[in-house]
Formats: structure tokens, C-alpha cells, sequence
């Protein structure tokens, strides 16, 4: 590899501490450059046709991060979102990631992605983003994380869901008025009204 050519795709990366492809591709650079630099230890692939510093610095959030960089699209959820916001006991074995429904999953390498789909305000309400690692990361706040785990109640328990929500509450993580446009766009305010009623009674 020509000096120019590693100077130049390393160029691209340090910015974010990632580069993809079709970035190398548009600064005139053969993609079969950043095989070498993988060979060499200098970059990582995480997805198809993206790729990392080897030595960016990790933090205890990594995952989020890869998962961000392969689907930028998609929102840290569910039990993740949980274990992002310090909440509750949970330590899942893979990142819990939202995407919108009709939307192609993403494939991570070395890590293992839990997909979940949503629609309309369901997907879109509650995002807020993050910046980890000198990535952008979307994840979904408190208030729409406890109402996404009373909707998937049947998949992660129901017992989650309720610390979640005695949790938070007991921390005044969320204001019920934000709980209320959560429950609403997913449907849940029916669900959680007992539980809600029991935890501020």
C-alpha cells in the first residue's frame, strides 16, 4: 500500500474513528486498501463495508457503538436502553436494537444483535442521541424505554418492566406526562394505567 493511499483512508477515520467504504471509495481510494489495513491490525471491520480504528477507545458502551456504526438508522432499546440509562438489574448477552419495520436488519461482526421491530410513532417517538466513542448513537429515553418493555412485556417479563418503572420513578428519571406520550405511541396506556396508579399511589 502506498503511503498516500494509508495516509488518506486514516484521514477519514480519525474524525469519527471509523470510515466506510464508499467514503474510501468517493476520495479516490481503492476499498481493497482497507483489507490491507485490516491485515495490518490498523482497522477492524464491524459490517459490511464499515470499518473502525483499532485502537479508538472503548468504553463500557462499545456495543452500542458497533451496532450504531452498522445500522445508523436504528435505536438502542429494550433491555440495552436499560443498562445505557443505568437502570434496573438487567445484563443482557447482546444489544437490543429497534429498527423500523420493512427496514433490512444489519449483521454486526463479533457481536449479537437482539432486532426488534417498530412503526410509526412507535419507532420515532422518544429518541434522544448520544455521543459515545465520537459516534452517534440513538437510544431511546427513560420514559419510552419502560412503556417499549410493558409492550414487550411477554418477551422480557413483566417483572422488568414494573422495576424499570418503580425504579425511574423512584429516581424521577421521567415526568408522567412524558410516560403518557410513551404509553400512547405504543399503545400501552391500558397496560401500565395498574401499575402506574400502583407505583405514584
Amino acid at each position: 500500500m502506498t503511503q498516500t493511499a494509508r495516509q488518506r483512508i486514516l484521514r477519514l477515520a480519525r474524525p469519527r474513528g471509523f470510515v466506510t467504504a464508499a467514503a474510501v471509495a468517493r476520495a479516490g481510494v481503492h476499498t481493497q486498501e482497507l483489507t490491507r489495513l485490516v491485515a495490518d491490525g490498523t482497522l477492524e471491520r464491524v459490517a459490511r463495508g464499515k470499518y473502525r480504528l483499532a485502537n479508538a477507545e472503548i468504553s463500557e458502551h462499545h456495543g452500542l457503538v458497533l451496532a450504531a456504526t452498522a445500522a445508523p438508522d436504528g435505536v438502542t432499546c429494550l433491555l440495552s436502553a436499560l443498562v445505557f440509562h443505568g437502570i434496573g438489574t438487567q445484563l443482557p448477552a447482546e444489544v437490543w436494537l429497534a429498527i423500523e419495520r420493512g427496514r433490512r436488519a444489519p449483521k454486526v461482526e463479533n457481536l449479537r444483535l437482539r432486532i426488534v421491530r417498530f412503526s410509526g410513532s412507535a419507532f420515532h417517538e422518544g429518541i434522544e442521541v448520544h455521543e459515545i466513542e465520537r459516534q452517534r448513537v440513538r437510544v431511546y429515553g427513560v420514559a419510552k424505554t419502560i412503556a417499549d418493555l410493558f409492550k414487550a412485556r411477554n418477551r422480557v417479563g413483566l417483572d422488568v418492566a414494573v422495576e424499570a418503572l418503580r425504579e425511574a420513578w423512584r429516581e424521577r428519571r421521567f415526568t408522567m406526562a412524558d410516560l403518557d406520550r410513551a404509553a400512547r405511541a405504543c399503545r400501552v396506556q391500558r397496560v401500565m394505567r395498574p401499575y402506574v396508579e400502583g407505583v405514584i399511589a
